[in-house]
């Protein structure tokens, strides 16, 4: 991972997006993230760069969280 996550209590980007019947803890660190419904994941986008980072060249990931007209830059680039 290249940046250092900031403290739990901060929720992910996508939770910051969704309604509340979407967001959930994510798995790893417990930190609100977009969970459920359409393009929800359990982990946050944290968590999910670690466990990508683990992973050998056959796994693929496909992510199917919507890419939204006007978010800001930084919550644009941590859904890829």
């Amino acid at each position: 991972m290249t940046t250092t996550p900031p403290p739990v209590s901060e929720p992910d980007p996508s939770a910051l997006v969704y309604s509340g019947n979407h967001v959930g803890l994510c798995a790893g660190c417990q930190r609100k993230t977009h969970r459920y419904g359409n393009g929800g994941s359990p982990l946050c986008s944290w968590c999910m760069a670690d466990a990508k980072a683990q992973w050998d060249a056959r796994v693929r990931y496909t992510n199917t969280r919507p890419q939204e007209q006007g978010l800001p830059a930084q919550i644009a680039t941590a859904y890829d």
